[in-house]
């Protein structure tokens, strides 16, 4: 039985359909997603959505739009700036799949809303950690360190989107856990904390950030994950795609293809280097082009 669409879920749904109106992109306009994107065999669109400041999300879906563009699908690519909107999205079928999501532990609680109306396609990457970071140069090596440690920090722990389950982590768990509450969470968005934290590194400033792997970050900055004794912010968990309900049933190929997507973390940190960093915001598509001539065998394992 499906769950009764609550309050939040009804301002989500609401939230997400001015969302798609807005950010559209799509190569076709003749066939809706939601149960009408007709059937793997006869081609259909298929529409992604992601999160574009969560670069895993931005990588994966264009990786999806390549794959299913070379085997004559139509794909539609739906930019939502929230979490909340997206798992809505998937739940009342305007968006039919979420290439790389986290429903284990940092989106557990919209797939508690949302679940019963939500198809697991699989998992391609195994490991994924939220983590608080702070500078290589920095002395400290825990987040128990940071307990009285504000001042030279500036008070403050600079966080990623309001809505984020690595937010919610924050407040509910790290920061009562281990006794942070005279520090400034402040909360924005990825590309503000990002901005931050290159400021502050190229001026070998101290600062704490939150942070998650696999994130192309880790590896362009100078920094290290603080060690959580607790584990406040969650065990690994894996990366998932989440489709709506009755999505494999309607597109049998490509939920198969999903079902075989893996990439180790070699070929995830050459595909985000290449997306975010070599190629860049508006050339999301090159790049993974670029990423499947170096690797055709991640083509050829969805095929086998």
């Amino acid at each position: 039985m499906k769950k009764p669409i609550t309050g939040a879920a009804r301002l989500a749904t609401g939230m997400i359909a001015a969302t798609l109106a807005l950010s559209a992109c799509g190569s076709s306009d003749d066939t809706a997603s939601g149960g009408e994107s007709g059937t793997s065999e006869g081609g259909g669109t298929v529409t992604l959505g992601f999160i574009p400041s969560w670069t895993d999300g931005l990588s994966t879906a264009y990786v999806w739009e390549h794959v299913l563009e070379e085997q004559g699908f139509d794909v539609e690519m739906q930019k939502i700036n929230d979490a909340a909107p997206l798992y809505a999205g998937l739940a009342q079928g305007d968006v039919d799949v979420y290439p790389s999501a986290w429903p284990e532990v940092t989106h557990a609680q919209y797939m508690e809303e949302y679940g019963d109306d939500i198809e697991d396609l699989g998992t391609w990457y195994d490991g994924a950690k939220l983590t608080f970071a702070v500078p290589e140069y920095t002395d400290i090596t825990s987040i128990e360190d940071l307990e009285g440690a504000e001042e030279r920090f500036g008070g403050r722990i600079v966080g990623i989107e309001p809505g984020a389950g690595l937010t919610k982590a924050t407040k509910e768990s790290v920061i009562p856990g281990y006794g942070l509450e005279d520090y400034d969470f402040k909360t924005s968005s990825t590309t503000a904390m990002l901005a931050e934290l290159k400021s502050a590194t190229d001026a070998e400033e101290d600062i704490v950030v939150t942070l998650w792997r696999p994130f192309w970050a880790n590896s362009q900055f100078p920094v290290k994950d603080l060690e959580d004794p607790q584990g406040a912010l969650g065990e690994a968990e894996g990366l998932h795609e989440l489709a709506r309900a009755g999505f494999g049933e309607d597109m049998p190929e490509v939920a198969s293809m999903m079902e075989k997507f893996t990439l180790t973390d070699d070929q995830y940190g050459e595909l985000e280097d290449m997306v975010v960093n070599e190629y860049g915001d508006g050339k999301e598509a090159e790049a993974v082009d670029a990423f499947f001539e170096k690797n055709p065998d991640v083509m050829e394992s969805l095929q086998g």
